[in-house]
């Protein structure tokens, strides 16, 4: 029986490590080495590994650790984001690199919708009323916001964004997008989608705008003071993409100063904030800790992408989710 190859994992369990559950699959497929262990005894592990398994971006990437490294064949990373990698340089090395596109759409679009959800129906203010010893009685002309029937504007329609027009739908929203690239019309057709070519129009039009996109050099501070200024006072911003795609500090003085009514994100720039950060302090503002794809399902199956993929590449297999050309 051939021997398994070796991968290299950051670390188990914790709050960034690998899931200890989740462990029996990657051996079906490698030995594991952990950082630790690696750093220990580099003269044993570095001629055997030859795959890196990212998880939550670690370990980072960095030459040193490639040049520690010799037969690495691949860097299988979770997650459809790769700005956290150097491709230029890992290319130059002759390693691939992989992401795990598609796996966790339904659940991020789910997550894009609940911070919709709850910011227009005052939740979690709703939570914290309810739940205060100070509370005696309930205003009742306290009101949120309608989602049926409201515009949705959606900065990104891959796969996540038109998961999100999929659910929008269903709330008889009228749909309105960006994207580098129009969809089929047929596409657009099957959840009423309108291709706004403009995002400046988008943005003066929507109700709720969710932003979508991948981090590139392109969409940093995607939406800053003039993207904010364009919008509706009465409108809300959501953002389950990357916290770099917002300018937090035009963020943080739009809701202060009214400029638009509330924001929801799932991400911010570092994550998480300095606890003395501006944006805490905001109350027209809902945070999660990046929890867009965060299920037990959705996470098994990134990892057994993560370690398909990087069993794939090392057996010379095809494989679909390569993010760098050699």
């Amino acid at each position: 029986m051939e021997e398994l190859p070796y991968a290299l994992l950051s670390h188990s369990g914790g709050s960034r490590g690998f899931p200890k559950h989740y462990e029996s699959f990657v051996k079906q497929h490698f030995h594991i080495v952990y950082l630790d262990e690696f750093n220990n005894n580099r003269e044993l592990y570095a001629p055997k590994i030859q795959a890196l398994l990212l998880w939550w971006h670690l370990p980072v990437v960095t030459k040193e650790l490639l040049d520690s490294l010799p037969h690495v064949k691949v860097i299988s990373s979770s997650g459809v984001g790769v700005d956290h990698l150097d491709l230029k340089l890992i290319s130059s090395y002759g390693i691939k690199v992989t992401n795990t596109p598609g796996v966790g759409n339904d659940a991020t679009a789910d997550t894009g919708m609940a911070l919709m959800l709850a910011s227009a129906k005052n939740i979690v203010q709703g939570h914290r009323i309810s739940c205060s010893p100070d509370t005696k009685e309930v205003d009742f002309n306290c009101v949120g916001d309608d989602i049926t029937d409201a515009t949705l504007g959606i900065i990104g329609m891959g796969s996540i964004g038109y998961s999100i027009a999929q659910r929008a739908k269903a709330f008889r929203m009228r749909i309105l997008y960006h994207n580098r690239n129009r969809r089929a019309v047929e596409e657009e057709l099957a959840v009423g989608a309108e291709y706004c070519g403009d995002m400046a129009d988008l943005l003066q039009k929507s109700d709720f705008v969710m932003v979508v996109v991948n981090l590139t050099p392109k969409t940093h501070n995607l939406i800053g003071r003039e993207q904010l200024q364009l919008m509706k006072p009465t409108a809300t911003l959501i953002n389950i993409s990357r916290g770099q795609v917002i300018d937090q500090d035009a963020l943080v003085d739009a809701l202060r100063h009214g400029v638009i009514k509330a924001a929801a994100l799932d991400v911010t720039y570092p994550e998480p904030l300095p606890r003395d950060h501006p944006l805490l302090t905001v109350k027209n503002l809902i945070l999660t800790p990046h929890v867009g794809n965060a299920t037990d399902k959705t996470r098994r199956r990134v990892a057994e992408k993560v370690i398909l993929n990087a069993a794939g590449i090392i057996k010379g297999l095809p494989v679909t989710d390569i993010v760098n050309a050699l």
